[in-house]
């Protein structure tokens, strides 16, 4: 029997399409796609820039970039302020505490409202999750929770500084799957300083959980950082990895995140999305919706996040395809 190829298992499991995802986490367009309007899904941190951990990678420099919850404030009150401004989703996030996870369960509490008042979409991105969080996660209504899954405990430790292993982020997956909820998990490729350690066993783990869309991201140091002089994985790595997860998941949607390098390799890193069998991306780079179309699949453009791949019946989610 002759072994199907990454791009071969898509086409018989999904149709003829790829995915093109430009949420309002940054400012971003192509000469392809200028999104309709950047506002329409969001990020919120329910800590501000603060978090307990600093990991590594990032330092707080992602959620700098997100709204907060202003003192005196509720989710709510953000989640109006942005209706009324044009957003018609957001993702709540956060700074970890030193157990893991994102401090979320007292504003869990006004996610009913959002998307009964406000018919608006809420993820959450829930860092490692206990029972208690898994349960108020349940409880709220959220559409969709986010988490990173890391398959190594030296990863966990040195980069994270959690004193936990890898079986508490399998538990987390767990608990959120006996919660009933659609679970969209994270593997950052090059995570352990540019090189791959636990994103094998995290694919493993993963693949045993029926998730609703697998998201990976490479490794983007950033300034400022201790890993702001780290190489992130070759794009031969990155593709081979790209190839294993569509053969190990082969019936589970799988994007292409927000976060990997810039430059030239990015559009490499975007090709290797295409022709190796993953279903989108998030911010493609210049001619990476020509060259999706050149290989027989027809673009499918949404302002939304690319966590959000069940959504696509979301009309107004959708703009038109400039190819």
């Amino acid at each position: 029997m002759i072994a199907l190829s990454p791009a071969e298992i898509r086409s018989a499991n999904f149709d003829e399409t790829f995915e093109f995802y430009a949420p309002g986490l940054k400012s971003w367009q192509t000469s392809e796609w200028k999104p309709l309007n950047p506002r329409r899904f969001l990020p919120v941190s329910v800590t501000g820039s603060a978090c307990a951990l600093s990991c590594d990678h990032c330092q707080t420099k992602v959620l700098q970039g997100m709204l907060s919850v202003p003192l005196g404030e509720t989710l709510f009150d953000v989640a109006a302020r942005l209706k009324a401004g044009g957003s018609q989703g957001l993702l709540i996030s956060g700074g970890s505490t030193k157990n893991g996870g994102v401090p979320l369960e007292r504003h869990l509490r006004h996610v009913p409202r959002i998307k009964e008042e406000l018919g608006m979409t809420v993820i959450a991105h829930s860092g490692v999750v206990s029972p208690r969080l898994a349960e108020a996660l349940a409880h709220s209504g959220v559409d969709g929770v986010m988490l990173d899954i890391i398959g190594a405990d030296e990863t966990i430790r040195d980069v994270y500084h959690l004193d936990l292993t890898a079986a508490d982020f399998d538990a987390s997956l767990s608990l959120l799957t006996g919660a009933g909820l659609r679970i969209i998990p994270h593997i950052i490729l090059g995570l352990h300083y540019g090189r791959f350690l636990g994103e094998h066993a995290a694919l493993e783990m993963i693949s045993r959980y029926p998730v609703s869309t697998l998201i990976l991201v490479v490794l983007t140091p950033l300034v400022s950082t201790p890993m702001e002089n780290v190489q992130p994985p070759s794009v031969g790595e990155i593709s081979g990895f790209f190839a294993e997860a569509r053969i190990a998941m082969p019936t589970t949607r799988i994007n292409l995140g927000c976060a990997r390098p810039m430059g030239g390799v990015k559009s490499e890193i975007d090709a290797a999305a295409v022709d190796l069998g993953l279903n989108g991306m998030a911010y493609p780079s210049e001619g990476a919706i020509a060259y999706a179309a050149s290989r027989g699949l027809t673009p499918k453009l949404y302002e939304w996040c690319c966590s959000m791949s069940w959504a696509g019946s979301i009309a107004d989610g959708l703009t038109e395809v400039a190819v």
